[in-house]
């Protein structure tokens, strides 16, 4: 019966140990957004390698937000709205964002370093 309840004890903490570091390196989030008009912006750019989230709020049925840098290539799409959630892992380079329609117009880009 000891040795029952020192097995569960030790799966206990286990679970709170990882339940800990999990939380400990959470995901950064970085908000986007395309539309009305002609507008395309991150709010706050990454500078970091690692895994990120990013939030895109597309406002507009004219307009996309695509993102592409190293092994990254994702968007929204042209038609739709509301948020998609993207989660990416940034590596060191140059990362560009688009409205694919009026890229000429809507564009941005950080470094990763």
């Amino acid at each position: 019966m000891n040795r029952l309840i020192a097995v569960t004890c030790l799966a206990s903490l286990a679970i709170a140990a990882l339940a800990a570091t999990s939380s400990a390196a959470a995901v950064p989030v970085f908000q986007g957004s395309v539309g009305p008009g002609f507008t395309i912006k991150l709010t706050k750019k990454p500078t970091k390698a690692g895994k990120v989230k990013i939030v895109v709020a597309d406002r507009s049925s004219s307009h996309d937000f695509h993102l592409t840098g190293p092994g990254v290539n994702v968007k929204t799409s042209v038609g739709g709205t509301g948020t998609k959630t993207f989660t990416v892992t940034l590596k060191k380079g140059t990362y560009r964002y688009v409205c694919d329609p009026h890229a000429s117009l809507m564009r941005g880009s950080f470094t990763i370093r």
